[in-house]
């Protein structure tokens, strides 16, 4: 599993994205980060197909953009 950064365009406004997948629990999470913000863990959700933000102490991911992450993170872990 390698890292991956990419670029999202999300309501006109750019994103840096760089996700670093990683094996926990038999599952994959991903640490991400966007624009130099703090990394974020995301996990994936089975019942909603799709990975979520699980960070709970931290600032919350703006739902656009946490919504175009989970997207390309399936694409990536698929």
């Amino acid at each position: 599993m390698q890292s991956e950064t990419f670029q999202l365009l999300i309501d006109g406004l750019p994103y840096r994205v760089t996700a670093k997948p990683f094996e926990f629990n038999e599952g994959i999470r991903c640490t991400v980060n966007y624009n130099g913000s703090l990394d974020f863990f995301f996990a994936s959700d089975s019942s909603a197909k799709l990975y979520r933000a699980i960070d709970n102490d931290g600032p919350e991911v703006p739902s656009g953009v946490e919504i175009a992450i989970s997207r390309k993170l399936e694409k990536m872990n698929s």
